[in-house]
């Protein structure tokens, strides 16, 4: 029998959780964001979740022509262009969006000859000081691109970097929203703004936003950027991770339990043994109290998380034994929220799921 830590991948919610996104932005069409190997749920999963979607979104050139060979025919846009020239050909060869950000990828565009036009998302460094050119530079990247032969479609691009929390008071959406426009000022091509924190506060901003593609990534899986919960958002988690107990301890006033000692008994008290460690993706520095559910009861953390084990208070529990069931994140637990305990973010834990982990596909609610 295989270990019982398993990771089960909802394709109803991720279905879901993509309407959620064209119901906040029904006006434009939907990248959905697949990079890091669909934030650790499988790039193949990805594809079948979000097929309604109008394209997919990633990093990787070798995922993007992964999903070619999966099978998908719709648009797929590299979000960090491309890397080589050697990547030239390929945009053309798959059809494949490419980024552009820096001077060094308008070169390699104007010094390879392109056999069929591809089209590509110019992106402006409208604060966030990552990728991109600043507003006054933005133009004069515009023409060179325009004056490639090979060039079709030219996106308007930025990324919000505070999208979560919308009157941040060091880069608030409004200010870098003023700057695209002014930047953009006079150029043609269809737009776009928003990353997940852009799309779920839609409403409040659809008078500044005017998207043509939105590119949610992480409400796409159940999270969110910051701010509100999922749940308030109408999302649904994406990812259920869930093991057993494997041994029970039954401690006295006193015991401690786990490298380090951290954890004292204040009295009698049982200890269940979760076959789950840091190897497997759960955070090592989950502190006493973060949440897990034993048996459909919430409990919590004890002890530090070892590389295989880790240790929850059974004291809630009635009838706990070897073989109870336990949800580490997803149905019933938010992954934000133990995530929050943790002092890291859901994407992280989404990602770091390891590959020894056995993962599935399963509807919500029946992950057993």
């Amino acid at each position: 029998m295989p270990r019982p830590l398993c990771a089960t991948i909802h394709l109803d919610s991720m279905q879901h959780n993509l309407a959620r996104a064209r119901a906040c932005a029904p006006e434009a069409k939907v990248w959905a964001v697949v990079k890091a190997n669909a934030y650790g749920h499988g790039l193949e999963r990805g594809m079948k979740g979000f097929a309604q979607a109008d394209g997919l979104a990633l990093i990787e050139t070798e995922n993007a022509l992964r999903l070619r060979e999966l099978g998908w025919i719709k648009p797929i846009l590299l979000l960090e262009g491309i890397f080589d020239a050697s990547d030239v050909p390929l945009l053309a060869e798959h059809n494949i969006n490419s980024t552009v950000h820096c001077v060094e990828q308008i070169k390699l565009l104007e010094y390879t000859q392109l056999y069929r036009p591809i089209d590509v998302h110019l992106k402006m460094n409208t604060g966030m000081n990552r990728l991109g050119f600043k507003p006054d530079e933005y133009a004069a990247a515009y023409k060179r691109l325009r004056a490639i032969p090979g060039i079709r479609n030219i996106t308007l691009m930025t990324h919000f970097a505070n999208a979560d929390e919308l009157e941040h008071p060091r880069l608030s959406v409004a200010e870098q929203v003023e700057r695209f426009v002014g930047g953009a000022q006079g150029l043609e091509g269809e737009r776009s703004l928003s990353n997940s924190g852009g799309v779920l506060h839609q409403a409040v901003l659809q008078a500044e936003l005017q998207n043509d593609w939105v590119r949610p990534g992480i409400m796409l899986y159940g999270g969110t950027p910051g701010g509100r919960t999922a749940q308030d958002f109408g999302l649904r988690p994406t990812m259920t991770l869930t093991s057993e107990i494997i041994a029970i301890q039954n401690l006295v006033a006193g015991d401690t339990v786990g490298y380090g000692s951290r954890f004292e008994a204040p009295g009698p008290m049982q200890v269940g043994v979760v076959a789950c460690g840091y190897a497997d993706g759960y955070p090592r520095h989950a502190p006493h109290g973060t949440p897990v559910i034993v048996d459909g009861v919430r409990t919590s953390v004890v002890g530090r998380v070892s590389m295989d084990m880790m240790t929850v208070d059974l004291t809630p529990i009635r009838n706990a034994r070897v073989g109870s069931q336990v949800t580490l994140w997803g149905d019933g637990l938010p992954i934000d929220e133990v995530a929050s305990m943790s002092g890291t973010i859901g994407y992280e834990l989404m990602c770091a799921l390891a590959p020894r982990v056995r993962v599935r596909e399963g509807r919500l609610g029946t992950h057993g």
